[in-house]
């Protein structure tokens, strides 16, 4: 079952994650490691995936949230969290924040393999794969297209750049949640830049007029950190 299977592994002790993700690929999986949680997201975004295993405890986003955040953008892809917490009110907050599984630290990889294998084996529905997840949005009284660029806002149509719309569609993912300035400098621009920053602060303005239609949403600056879309 895991043949040929593409795996996102997060996970931010070293030693640990290249252990889980050597006998993975030695049972045929694809492997892609990734060390906290923002780079688990960027990471994500960038490519397509049959199934994710997250540590809970990340640096800089923890697994609850990065779940939170990927499914977003695919509700369909299985998740697996790996804890050294056992409390009853951890693995409630894991399965509400996705997870169809749970599995507690020390474990065997025996049993890690087995149980990706159940929840790929359980998994039977589609994976969204054409344009790496969720293409329609809405807020307030907005809907954003980002398959074909179109934002409305009661009933004002703006046509928009692909990079305007790369950067809208992370701000909908992150809907009343903060958006880090350097996620979106990575996955839209490729780099995290000053110079480029401040291109992005344009590409903010130039969101906020499209938006300005529809007063019951707004893009708030988050100091030092980010933005963040909110609705009223």
């Amino acid at each position: 079952m895991i043949e040929g299977k593409s795996i996102l592994l997060v996970e931010d002790d070293a030693s640990l994650g290249f252990v889980i993700k050597d006998n993975l690929v030695d049972a045929g999986a694809k492997v892609t490691l990734a060390k906290d949680g923002l780079s688990g997201f960027e990471v994500f975004y960038e490519g397509k995936f049959d199934i994710c295993i997250l540590d809970v405890m990340l640096p800089k986003k923890d697994g609850f949230t990065l779940a939170n955040d990927i499914r977003k953008m695919n509700l369909d892809i299985p998740i697996l969290f790996l804890t050294a917490k056992s409390m009853i009110a951890d693995k409630v907050e894991g399965f509400g924040a996705g997870a169809d599984d749970y599995l507690t630290k020390p474990f065997a990889f025996e049993e890690l393999l087995a149980r990706v294998n159940a929840i790929l084996r359980r998994s039977n529905r589609k994976l969204i794969d054409e344009v790496k997840g969720k293409e329609i949005f809405e807020l307030g009284n907005s809907k954003f297209d980002y398959r074909n660029l179109k934002l409305t806002t009661n009933g004002s149509v703006s046509e928009l750049t692909k990079k305007e719309a790369e950067l809208l569609r992370l701000l909908f993912i992150h809907q009343n949640s903060v958006l880090e300035r350097e996620v979106a400098l990575k996955l839209v621009w490729g780099e995290n830049d000053y110079f480029l920053g401040r291109s992005m602060d344009v590409f903010i303005s130039r969101l906020r007029k499209y938006l300005s239609p529809d007063t019951s949403i707004k893009i708030e600056n988050v100091h030092g950190i980010g933005f963040r879309l909110t609705d009223s």
